[in-house]
């Protein structure tokens, strides 16, 4: 046995207690999701296309009805047609803020892809919240990662009921810092809504989904945002994104996507209902395959060296392990890995590049196939200091292990080349 091999049983042995509690998660969720089908009464029909206007489309409407229910919220809008996780987001922010309003973000800055959304950066006069007359507060957190509550109250008071949207961001995005564990988000809905009367709860739930047993929105946040190509779309979904959560911003959000006066009324599904299903049935074995891969990919890099987060054995609230590649260089050929282990474009070499959205030259290993797909085993980072890697994903962790490995062994490699150096 080879010493990798050993390294790799004796991370399966570390793990076999994680990787239990994940699977008695999925088992539950399974059930949860397979009960909203059957009170919903999924059948063939379901699935059937539409085209044009899609009125009276019962697959669309009945899939909004088990989201809902699935989540533990008031109502859902769930579509094919929105491209990312970036479109859901502007809809709902778009949707819940007018002119004079304030978006209060509470964990720091969001992810670099609502930098142009918010006016953050980009040109002026081309349609961003600040264009719309929506100022903008955040508040930063503390040392520790954690939110920094004094603060927090402080701006709601300041700025009274101006405040109509408080963002918490439940992923680390590219901070480095942990991820917000679903009582963490209930905690802090709680303390809004306390002082705030008019703030909305709104919350980035992107790579978050089906990790632990309840999802925002049931533990009170007003409105939950996500990407179907990643965690809910179960690796199935070729595209999509869903809002969920109180059914009057839920009316707000399909007005926003649509029209005033359509809402959710139309849409077709043009043959997209039966894969949007078949993901949603699938998401949380798949996020538990995703979860067991993070975990090994923790446990492995930890034990070359590398310092990780979160570790190995902590607990996890999305799909995402950041590694410490220290250099750019070390980046790059992690990445690099991450490709050549993958079942799609294995040939292609990864270069950074100026990607649409992102303040910095990032680069993005993504042999999937569905493109941007971030629950298929991926990575990124931007390429600047600290030079973390992002890994996220893997359909399944026969894949996700073998993808891991690729990538440690490249990054190993240009850890010797420029003469060692991990810690």
């Amino acid at each position: 046995m080879t010493d990798q091999n050993k390294l790799i049983e004796q991370a399966e042995e570390a793990l076999a207690p994680r990787f239990k509690a994940i699977e008695s998660t999925s088992e539950k969720l399974t059930a949860r999701i397979l009960s909203a089908f059957k009170n919903n009464r999924v059948s063939e029909a379901t699935f059937a296309s539409t085209n044009g206007y899609g009125l009276d489309d019962t697959g669309r409407d009945t899939l909004d009805k088990i989201y809902a229910e699935v989540f533990g919220c008031e109502a859902a809008f769930v579509r094919h047609s929105i491209v990312s996780g970036t479109h859901a987001l502007t809809i709902g922010l778009f949707a819940l803020l007018r002119p004079g309003d304030v978006l209060l973000s509470l964990t720091g800055k969001p992810y670099d892809t609502l930098d142009e959304v918010i006016g953050l950066s980009g040109k002026p006069g081309r349609g961003s919240l600040l264009d719309f007359g929506v100022r903008y507060r955040e508040v930063g957190l503390k040392p520790d990662g954690t939110p920094d509550y004094d603060a927090i109250g402080s701006a709601l008071s300041e700025e009274g009921d101006a405040v109509k949207v408080a963002f918490i961001q439940r992923s680390k995005g590219y901070l480095d810092r942990p991820t917000l564990t679903v009582s963490e988000i209930g905690r802090l809905a709680a303390f809004v809504h306390e002082r705030s009367g008019a703030a909305r709860v709104v919350v980035d739930n992107c790579y978050g989904e089906f990790t632990e047993e309840k999802e925002p929105v049931a533990v009170g946040a007003d409105l939950m945002i996500g990407s179907l190509i990643k965690n809910p779309g179960g690796g199935m979904a070729e595209s999509g994104g869903y809002l969920a959560g109180r059914a009057d911003l839920i009316e707000l959000v399909a007005c926003r996507a649509t029209a005033p006066g359509i809402g959710a009324e139309e849409g077709a599904t043009l043959g997209q209902n039966r894969n949007l299903y078949k993901g949603l049935f699938f998401a949380p074995h798949t996020v538990g395959q995703a979860l067991k891969t993070m975990h090994l990919a923790a446990y492995l890099f930890e034990a070359n060296g590398f310092d990780v987060e979160p570790a190995w054995d902590v607990p996890r609230s999305d799909i995402i392990q950041v590694v410490r590649c220290k250099t750019a260089d070390k980046l790059i050929a992690f990445c690099r890995g991450i490709q050549a282990g993958s079942p799609v474009d294995a040939f292609v070499t990864c270069e950074p590049w100026a990607m649409p959205g992102y303040s910095s030259p990032v680069i993005m290993a993504a042999g999937t196939f569905v493109q941007g797909s971030s629950l298929e085993l991926s990575a990124d980072g931007p390429i600047r200091p600290p030079f973390n890697a992002y890994l996220q994903g893997g359909l399944t962790y026969e894949s996700g292990k073998i993808g891991i490995l690729s990538a440690l062994d490249a990054v190993l490699k240009a850890n010797d080349e420029q003469g060692g150096g991990t810690k």
